[in-house]
Protein backbone atom coordinates (compact mmCIF):
# COMPACT_ATOMS: atom_id res chain seq x y z
CA UNK A 1 0.00 0.00 0.00
CA UNK A 2 1.34 3.42 -0.92
CA UNK A 3 1.63 5.76 2.06
CA UNK A 4 -0.72 8.72 1.38
CA UNK A 5 1.48 11.08 3.40
CA UNK A 6 3.47 13.36 1.13
CA UNK A 7 6.31 15.83 1.58
CA UNK A 8 4.15 18.48 -0.07
CA UNK A 9 1.56 18.09 2.68
CA UNK A 10 4.32 18.70 5.24
CA UNK A 11 5.29 21.90 3.45
CA UNK A 12 1.71 23.09 3.38
CA UNK A 13 1.24 22.34 7.10
CA UNK A 14 4.37 24.30 8.00
CA UNK A 15 3.40 27.18 5.69
CA UNK A 16 -0.04 27.53 7.29
CA UNK A 17 1.41 27.29 10.81
CA UNK A 18 4.06 29.93 10.11
CA UNK A 19 1.96 32.35 8.06
CA UNK A 20 -1.14 32.18 10.30
CA UNK A 21 -3.87 31.46 7.73
CA UNK A 22 -4.76 29.39 4.70
CA UNK A 23 -4.86 32.46 2.48
CA UNK A 24 -1.43 33.67 3.62
CA UNK A 25 -0.01 30.18 3.09
CA UNK A 26 -1.50 30.14 -0.41
CA UNK A 27 0.23 33.42 -1.25
CA UNK A 28 3.50 32.16 0.20
CA UNK A 29 3.39 28.94 -1.82
CA UNK A 30 1.95 30.53 -4.97
CA UNK A 31 -1.26 28.47 -4.95
CA UNK A 32 -4.98 29.05 -4.64
CA UNK A 33 -6.50 28.91 -1.16
CA UNK A 34 -8.75 25.98 -2.05
CA UNK A 35 -5.70 23.83 -2.85
CA UNK A 36 -4.22 24.63 0.56
CA UNK A 37 -7.45 23.78 2.34
CA UNK A 38 -7.77 20.51 0.41
CA UNK A 39 -4.20 19.52 1.24
CA UNK A 40 -4.72 20.09 4.97
CA UNK A 41 -8.04 18.20 4.93
CA UNK A 42 -6.39 15.24 3.20
CA UNK A 43 -3.56 15.29 5.74
CA UNK A 44 -6.03 15.37 8.66
CA UNK A 45 -7.97 12.48 7.18
CA UNK A 46 -4.80 10.45 6.67
CA UNK A 47 -3.58 11.07 10.22
CA UNK A 48 -7.02 10.74 11.79
CA UNK A 49 -6.44 13.96 13.75
CA UNK A 50 -7.70 17.54 13.48
CA UNK A 51 -4.66 19.75 13.03
CA UNK A 52 -6.48 23.10 13.00
CA UNK A 53 -9.36 24.53 15.01
CA UNK A 54 -11.58 26.26 12.45
CA UNK A 55 -14.18 27.60 14.86
CA UNK A 56 -12.75 31.12 14.84
CA UNK A 57 -12.13 33.67 12.11
CA UNK A 58 -8.72 32.17 11.36
CA UNK A 59 -7.67 28.53 11.80
CA UNK A 60 -5.57 27.82 14.88
CA UNK A 61 -3.32 24.83 15.44
CA UNK A 62 -4.69 22.19 17.78
CA UNK A 63 -2.42 20.61 20.38
CA UNK A 64 -1.84 17.73 17.97
CA UNK A 65 -1.12 20.18 15.15
CA UNK A 66 1.48 22.04 17.22
CA UNK A 67 3.19 18.76 18.09
CA UNK A 68 3.27 17.56 14.48
CA UNK A 69 4.52 20.81 12.93
CA UNK A 70 7.94 20.18 14.46
CA UNK A 71 8.01 16.68 12.95
CA UNK A 72 6.97 18.11 9.59
CA UNK A 73 9.84 20.63 9.70
CA UNK A 74 12.30 17.84 10.50
CA UNK A 75 11.06 15.79 7.53
CA UNK A 76 11.45 18.75 5.19
CA UNK A 77 15.01 19.34 6.39
CA UNK A 78 15.86 15.63 6.08
CA UNK A 79 14.47 15.52 2.55
CA UNK A 80 16.58 18.53 1.62
CA UNK A 81 19.68 16.87 3.04
CA UNK A 82 18.92 13.67 1.11
CA UNK A 83 18.53 15.62 -2.10
CA UNK A 84 21.74 17.57 -1.51
CA UNK A 85 23.71 14.41 -0.70
CA UNK A 86 22.43 12.68 -3.82
CA UNK A 87 23.45 15.72 -5.86
CA UNK A 88 26.93 15.60 -4.29
CA UNK A 89 27.33 11.94 -5.27
CA UNK A 90 26.16 12.77 -8.77
CA UNK A 91 28.96 15.36 -8.83
CA UNK A 92 31.61 12.69 -8.00
CA UNK A 93 31.68 13.28 -4.25
CA UNK A 94 32.02 9.93 -2.46
CA UNK A 95 29.09 8.88 -0.22
CA UNK A 96 31.53 8.79 2.73
CA UNK A 97 35.19 9.65 3.14
CA UNK A 98 36.89 6.59 4.66
CA UNK A 99 40.50 7.40 5.48
CA UNK A 100 43.27 5.31 7.07
CA UNK A 101 46.20 7.45 8.21
CA UNK A 102 49.45 6.27 9.72
CA UNK A 103 50.23 7.71 13.14
CA UNK A 104 53.57 8.96 11.79
CA UNK A 105 51.65 11.63 9.86
CA UNK A 106 51.30 14.98 11.71
CA UNK A 107 47.82 14.59 13.22
CA UNK A 108 47.32 18.29 14.11
CA UNK A 109 47.92 19.14 10.45
CA UNK A 110 45.46 16.44 9.38
CA UNK A 111 42.85 17.86 11.76
CA UNK A 112 43.22 21.33 10.26
CA UNK A 113 42.77 19.90 6.79
CA UNK A 114 39.71 17.92 7.87
CA UNK A 115 38.20 21.09 9.37
CA UNK A 116 38.61 22.77 6.00
CA UNK A 117 37.16 19.68 4.28
CA UNK A 118 34.07 19.92 6.49
CA UNK A 119 33.49 23.49 5.32
CA UNK A 120 34.02 22.54 1.67
CA UNK A 121 31.81 19.42 1.88
CA UNK A 122 29.44 20.01 4.82
CA UNK A 123 27.21 17.01 4.07
CA UNK A 124 30.05 14.49 3.74
CA UNK A 125 30.33 11.92 6.56
CA UNK A 126 33.85 10.77 7.38
CA UNK A 127 35.53 7.83 9.09
CA UNK A 128 39.19 8.19 10.10
CA UNK A 129 41.29 5.19 11.16
CA UNK A 130 44.66 5.85 12.85
CA UNK A 131 47.02 2.97 12.16
CA UNK A 132 50.67 1.94 12.41
CA UNK A 133 53.00 0.17 9.96
CA UNK A 134 50.89 -2.08 7.70
CA UNK A 135 47.57 -1.12 9.29
CA UNK A 136 46.66 1.54 6.72
CA UNK A 137 47.35 -0.76 3.79
CA UNK A 138 45.34 -3.49 5.51
CA UNK A 139 42.37 -1.13 5.78
CA UNK A 140 42.54 -0.61 2.02
CA UNK A 141 42.67 -4.33 1.36
CA UNK A 142 39.79 -4.96 3.77
CA UNK A 143 37.89 -2.19 1.93
CA UNK A 144 37.09 -0.44 5.19
CA UNK A 145 39.04 2.56 3.85
CA UNK A 146 39.08 3.99 0.35
CA UNK A 147 42.14 6.19 0.88
CA UNK A 148 45.27 5.74 2.98
CA UNK A 149 48.02 8.20 3.91
CA UNK A 150 51.02 6.25 5.06
CA UNK A 151 54.73 5.54 4.60
CA UNK A 152 55.33 2.86 2.02
CA UNK A 153 57.30 -0.27 2.76
CA UNK A 154 57.96 -1.49 -0.76
CA UNK A 155 60.37 -0.42 -3.50
CA UNK A 156 57.74 -1.04 -6.19
CA UNK A 157 54.05 -0.63 -5.32
CA UNK A 158 51.91 -3.78 -5.58
CA UNK A 159 50.09 -3.96 -8.90
CA UNK A 160 46.72 -3.50 -7.21
CA UNK A 161 47.67 -0.26 -5.42
CA UNK A 162 48.30 3.23 -6.73
CA UNK A 163 50.51 5.70 -4.82
CA UNK A 164 50.91 9.46 -4.94
CA UNK A 165 53.91 10.95 -3.14
CA UNK A 166 53.03 13.46 -0.41
CA UNK A 167 56.12 14.28 1.67
CA UNK A 168 59.01 12.84 3.65
CA UNK A 169 58.98 12.54 7.44
CA UNK A 170 62.34 12.77 9.18
CA UNK A 171 63.30 10.16 11.77
CA UNK A 172 65.62 10.88 14.69
CA UNK A 173 67.32 8.51 17.15
CA UNK A 174 66.34 9.73 20.60
CA UNK A 175 66.59 8.78 24.25
CA UNK A 176 65.40 10.24 27.56
CA UNK A 177 67.69 12.99 28.84
CA UNK A 178 68.44 11.00 32.01
CA UNK A 179 69.18 7.73 30.17
CA UNK A 180 72.82 6.49 30.35
CA UNK A 181 73.14 6.82 26.56
CA UNK A 182 72.53 10.56 26.81
CA UNK A 183 75.69 11.03 28.89
CA UNK A 184 78.06 9.19 26.52
CA UNK A 185 80.41 11.13 24.22
CA UNK A 186 79.21 11.39 20.63
CA UNK A 187 79.10 10.18 17.96
CA UNK A 188 77.99 6.93 19.53
CA UNK A 189 79.44 3.74 18.04
CA UNK A 190 77.09 0.87 17.31
CA UNK A 191 78.71 -1.05 20.17
CA UNK A 192 77.35 1.53 22.63
CA UNK A 193 73.78 0.88 21.47
CA UNK A 194 73.87 -2.90 21.38
CA UNK A 195 73.57 -3.55 25.16
CA UNK A 196 70.80 -0.98 25.64
CA UNK A 197 67.05 -1.61 25.27
CA UNK A 198 65.69 -0.59 21.86
CA UNK A 199 61.98 0.27 21.66
CA UNK A 200 60.63 -1.25 18.46
CA UNK A 201 57.27 -0.96 16.72
CA UNK A 202 55.65 -4.28 15.87
CA UNK A 203 53.16 -4.74 13.06
CA UNK A 204 49.73 -6.03 14.03
CA UNK A 205 49.03 -7.02 10.42
CA UNK A 206 50.50 -9.85 8.33
CA UNK A 207 52.09 -7.22 6.06
CA UNK A 208 55.06 -6.71 8.45
CA UNK A 209 56.47 -3.37 7.33
CA UNK A 210 59.78 -2.55 9.04
CA UNK A 211 59.79 1.15 8.31
CA UNK A 212 61.70 2.56 11.24
CA UNK A 213 65.11 1.13 10.54
CA UNK A 214 66.89 -2.03 11.53
CA UNK A 215 67.20 -3.51 14.98
CA UNK A 216 70.56 -2.69 16.55
CA UNK A 217 70.23 -3.60 20.21
CA UNK A 218 70.30 -7.10 21.64
CA UNK A 219 67.47 -6.23 24.03
CA UNK A 220 64.12 -5.31 22.48
CA UNK A 221 60.82 -4.09 23.81
CA UNK A 222 58.01 -4.14 21.24
CA UNK A 223 55.06 -1.75 20.97
CA UNK A 224 52.02 -1.70 18.74
CA UNK A 225 51.62 2.07 18.47
CA UNK A 226 53.76 5.20 18.41
CA UNK A 227 52.01 7.02 21.25
CA UNK A 228 52.65 4.25 23.78
CA UNK A 229 56.24 3.88 22.61
CA UNK A 230 56.74 7.63 23.11
CA UNK A 231 55.46 7.35 26.68
CA UNK A 232 57.97 4.59 27.43
CA UNK A 233 60.72 6.55 25.68
CA UNK A 234 60.05 9.59 27.90
CA UNK A 235 60.06 7.32 30.95
CA UNK A 236 63.60 6.20 30.13
CA UNK A 237 62.95 2.59 29.13
CA UNK A 238 65.25 2.71 26.10
CA UNK A 239 66.11 4.42 22.82
CA UNK A 240 64.50 4.36 19.37
CA UNK A 241 64.02 6.20 16.09
CA UNK A 242 61.03 8.55 16.25
CA UNK A 243 59.38 10.93 13.77
CA UNK A 244 61.11 14.26 14.35
CA UNK A 245 57.88 16.26 14.57
CA UNK A 246 56.67 14.04 17.43
CA UNK A 247 59.75 14.60 19.60
CA UNK A 248 60.97 18.10 18.68
CA UNK A 249 59.09 19.78 21.55
CA UNK A 250 60.36 17.18 24.03
CA UNK A 251 63.92 17.74 22.82
CA UNK A 252 63.52 21.51 23.15
CA UNK A 253 62.13 21.04 26.69
CA UNK A 254 65.15 18.94 27.68
CA UNK A 255 63.13 15.77 28.22
CA UNK A 256 64.68 13.90 25.29
CA UNK A 257 68.06 14.02 23.62
CA UNK A 258 68.72 13.39 19.94
CA UNK A 259 71.56 10.93 19.57
CA UNK A 260 74.37 11.30 17.08
CA UNK A 261 75.28 7.83 15.88
CA UNK A 262 78.53 7.15 14.07
CA UNK A 263 78.23 6.32 10.37
CA UNK A 264 74.48 6.84 10.33
CA UNK A 265 72.92 9.26 7.86
CA UNK A 266 69.74 11.20 8.44
CA UNK A 267 66.75 9.07 7.53
CA UNK A 268 63.38 10.08 6.10
CA UNK A 269 60.28 8.07 5.30
CA UNK A 270 58.39 8.81 2.08
CA UNK A 271 54.69 9.24 2.86
CA UNK A 272 52.16 8.63 0.09
CA UNK A 273 48.45 8.79 -0.56
CA UNK A 274 47.50 5.24 -1.50
CA UNK A 275 44.35 3.73 -2.97
CA UNK A 276 43.30 0.59 -4.76
CA UNK A 277 43.54 0.73 -8.53
CA UNK A 278 40.05 1.09 -9.94
CA UNK A 279 38.79 2.52 -6.64
CA UNK A 280 40.21 6.03 -6.72
CA UNK A 281 39.07 8.66 -4.21
CA UNK A 282 36.22 10.91 -5.24
CA UNK A 283 36.23 14.68 -5.39
CA UNK A 284 36.40 15.10 -1.60
CA UNK A 285 39.32 12.70 -1.27
CA UNK A 286 41.20 14.47 -4.04
CA UNK A 287 40.46 17.82 -2.38
CA UNK A 288 41.88 16.52 0.91
CA UNK A 289 45.09 15.28 -0.72
CA UNK A 290 45.65 18.64 -2.42
CA UNK A 291 44.94 20.56 0.78
CA UNK A 292 47.29 18.37 2.82
CA UNK A 293 50.05 18.84 0.28
CA UNK A 294 49.78 22.62 0.61
CA UNK A 295 49.83 22.46 4.41
CA UNK A 296 52.82 20.11 4.42
CA UNK A 297 54.92 22.79 2.77
CA UNK A 298 55.05 24.65 6.08
CA UNK A 299 54.89 21.66 8.44
CA UNK A 300 57.89 21.51 10.81
CA UNK A 301 57.82 17.71 10.67
CA UNK A 302 58.47 17.64 6.93
CA UNK A 303 61.91 16.42 5.92
CA UNK A 304 64.00 19.19 4.37
CA UNK A 305 67.44 17.71 3.92
CA UNK A 306 69.45 15.44 1.68
CA UNK A 307 69.40 12.48 4.01
CA UNK A 308 68.85 8.89 3.10
CA UNK A 309 65.27 8.07 2.09
CA UNK A 310 63.94 4.66 3.06
CA UNK A 311 62.39 3.24 -0.12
Amino acid sequence: MIDPLTLDQMRVLVAVAESGSFSAAARRLGRVQSAISQSIQTLEATLGLPLFDRSGKTPRLTDAGRALVGDARALIVAAGALRARAQSMANDVEPELTLAVDAIFPIPLLMESLKALRLAFPLLPATVFTESLGGSEQRLRDRTARLAICPIGWTTPPSDLSTEFMTRIALAPVVAADHPLAALPEPLPREALEPEVQLVLTDRTPLTHNLFGGIVSRHIWRFADLATRLDFLLAGFGWCNMPSHMVSDHIAAGLLKKLEIADQEDVALPVCAVHERGRAPGRAGRWLIADLRERLKTCPGQFHGGGKEIP
